[in-house]
């Protein structure tokens, strides 16, 4: 694969994942959404089929890492980091473009959600369970959840931990079960076990966090966040973002060095 075809394909892939993944998110979040409240399978599906059909169109040309800590477990794993920088790049730019394909899908609803004062507070306004959680993810607009993840409990080491540990899942998943024949991406059948892996993540161990589990995931859609013009948006809640980055990654270099003593 050259250079070109992979920071092609992470581009569009990721994209993909991330306005399939974050819409799901929009869809249940968002007032004058039909999907309002559908609940946290619908999110946990909704992401795995993100996965498996970012994977099947990026396949081709890059292999589909679509995660940083994918790439850094097949670093370790080769031990050739030649291309992990374009692969990074590629990861984050498709990120904040599927982030930002989100909000244009859901214009309307961003600004109903946003400008209604049961949501955003005001004269009149009742207390509801979006300012409750607001409250208790501190620095945490109204939207934020629909472009990167929060912790309900904010515990620094339990969130690390959680991040952690699900990252070791999903990667001793693909490394062992999901790889295409050369062994440096995902293969077709290796997409749908790594997108069902993601749903049982999801329902398994997404509950503290969110599971981002992929640090490109939450990084670019912050970033978007931060920099889009939604009224009454709230913060990006910088001080919790380096949790959804460190930890996958070191959850990929985890699963990396266990499968290589285990597996290799």
């Amino acid at each position: 694969m050259s250079s070109s075809d992979i920071f092609i394909g992470e581009t569009i892939g990721t994209a993909l994942l991330i306005l399939l993944g974050g819409g799901v998110c929009a869809a249940v979040t968002l007032k004058a959404s039909k999907a309002r409240n559908a609940g946290w399978l619908a999110i946990a599906f909704g992401w795995g089929f993100a996965v498996m059909t970012a994977v099947y169109v990026a396949g081709p040309l890059s292999g589909a890492h679509l995660n940083p800590a994918v790439t850094v477990a097949l670093a370790i794993k080769s031990g050739d980091w030649s291309n992990a920088p374009t692969y990074f790049a590629g990861e984050l730019l498709g990120a904040m473009i599927g982030a930002t394909m989100v909000w244009v899908a859901y214009y309307g609803q961003f600004h109903a959600h946003l400008t209604d004062k049961e949501i955003v507070g005001g004269p009149g306004a009742q207390a509801t369970t979006a300012k409750a959680v607001e409250a208790q993810e501190k620095g945490a607009g109204p939207v934020l959840g629909v472009f990167s993840t929060g912790p309900e409990i904010r515990n620094v080491v339990q969130n690390l931990a959680t991040e952690i540990i699900g990252t070791i899942v999903l990667i001793l998943a693909v490394l062992t079960q999901g790889l295409n024949d050369k062994g440096n991406g995902l293969g077709i059948l290796g997409g749908l076990i790594t997108a069902l892996v993601v749903v049982s993540i999801g329902l398994s161990l997404g509950g503290p966090t969110g599971y981002a589990i992929n640090p490109a995931r939450d990084l670019g859609p912050r970033i978007v966040h931060a920099l889009l013009p939604l009224p009454n948006k709230g913060g990006s809640d910088w001080s919790y973002a380096w949790v959804p980055v460190v930890g996958p990654l070191i959850g990929g270099a985890i699963a990396a060095g266990i499968y290589n003593v285990a597996f290799a």
